[in-house]
């Protein structure tokens, strides 16, 4: 069986999987996440074999050292995989939970349940690690997975799916519900993309030009995010030194991650104290300073930034920076190039936080805080997903929560409609 008769196959048994799954008591879906935990360290050696043969043909292809240390399976890796599965399982289960319930006049009970979203898939590149983390979110949220990896990794992705198969098959699940794409030809993802009939949502995790292939072809509904143009606007009387530190962190402490700040407003009143400072920090630590023509005076050392900077997303030692009037121009130049993803306050004004805050039309946006808090971890929902600026069905860090809907239960007592 091959190509599309085979991803079908695959999305017809993934269907069936999905109701047994959802199913499943907590306590079965843990005991199969800590199974699958324990035997990825037990099969350490097999996983490492795998992703010796990717990386061999990663080298003979000539991909670049990020993309090979992202496709490096470590036993940090594996120790990583593992805990990552124990944390899921120790997460509060989100199915079956009442959300809201309420009595109508003619007295039929009215409440809404979680449920699972049913069958999902996941298209996504280099890091096996996405493997296990979607895996064990899917499973513990009740859905069935087919997760179509980057061609890069499809022995060590082969190797950790057939891991999962196994633990479920020997505690009485099915193992089609998670399941691996075992092909590399790209035309695998289009005839996923297809099937609209037993895949209920596509969740795509890689650089901008995979996800917009993927919204362009699917015919299945997609949640993703394309771009992290993130924005810290520091405002009239901000803390100076609290502004340096939260600025430093969203720029410096990981550039090549979407929550990286990647233009820094600021407020003409403090940009003569502020900037100086703040520019030989970042200059110090390697970072390229693009500015507008009133922040070059303030830095002449900084380069001219053109139109093409202030919606770019560098994910690297670079910063747009561009002096503002006021919180109206911020806002307005977040709302004209930002991504709906990560924006930043710095102020001591409770009052214009809070307008911040309601203004701002982004998926996570903080007062006094660094934008790399936008993750799942960091907000307390556990392990996440990925990051949805989509807002239909989820707005932000997709924990466990966002892998489920909700259905309406109506009790009644023998009430009709006149």
């Amino acid at each position: 069986m091959t190509g599309e008769k085979e991803i079908i196959y695959m999305a017809k048994a993934a269907r069936t999987a999905a109701a047994e799954i959802a199913r499943c008591s907590s306590n079965k879906k843990n005991d199969v996440l800590l199974g699958i935990a324990d035997k990825i360290e037990e099969k350490s050696s097999n996983i490492k074999e795998a992703n010796q043969k990717d990386l061999s043909r990663a080298k003979e292809m000539g991909l670049s050292d990020a993309m090979i240390d992202r496709l490096t399976v470590s036993d940090a890796t594996i120790e990583s995989m593992a805990n990552g599965l124990r944390e899921v399982a120790r997460l509060n289960d989100p199915v079956g939970a009442t959300t809201k319930a309420w009595i109508r006049p003619n007295g039929l009970e009215v409440s809404r349940i979680r449920i699972p979203l049913g069958v999902i898939g996941i298209i996504y590149e280099s890091r096996p690690n996405v493997t296990i983390d979607a895996a064990g979110l899917c499973l513990k949220a009740g859905n069935a997975v087919i997760l179509r990896g980057g061609s890069e990794a499809l022995h060590s992705n082969q190797a950790l799916a057939g891991i999962i198969g196994q633990v479920l098959n020997e505690s009485g699940l099915p193992e089609k519900a998670v399941q691996v794409i075992p092909v590399r030809d790209r035309e695998a993802v289009n005839i996923l993309l297809s099937q609209e009939e037993y895949i209920d949502l596509i969740i795509p995790r890689g650089g901008e030009g995979l996800i917009r292939f993927v919204v362009e072809h699917s015919r299945i509904p997609v949640l993703k995010h394309y771009k992290g143009v993130c924005h810290v606007y520091v405002d009239e009387g901000a803390d100076i030194s609290m502004a340096e530190e939260i600025c430093f962190n969203a720029k410096v402490q990981r550039p090549g991650v979407c929550n990286a700040m990647e233009t820094m407003l600021v407020h003409r009143s403090i940009a003569p104290k502020f900037l100086p400072k703040m520019a030989v920090r970042y200059v110090n630590s390697g970072v390229e300073i693009r500015g507008c023509p009133e922040t070059c005076q303030i830095l002449p050392d900084a380069q001219k930034a053109t139109e093409a900077d202030w919606p770019e997303e560098y994910l690297d030692l670079v910063l747009a920076v561009k002096v503002v009037e006021d919180m109206d121009q911020a806002i307005l130049h977040i709302g004209n190039y930002g991504s709906s993803h990560t924006e930043a306050i710095v102020t001591r004004s409770y009052e214009r936080a809070k307008r911040f805050v309601r203004e701002v039309d982004s998926s996570v946006v903080l007062v006094n805080a660094s934008t790399r808090f936008n993750d799942g971890g960091e907000l307390g929902l556990g392990a996440e997903i990925g990051i949805s600026t989509s807002k239909l069905h989820a707005f932000g860090p997709m924990g466990l929560e966002e892998l489920t809907t909700t259905k309406f239960a109506v009790f009644g007592d023998g009430q009709i409609r006149t």
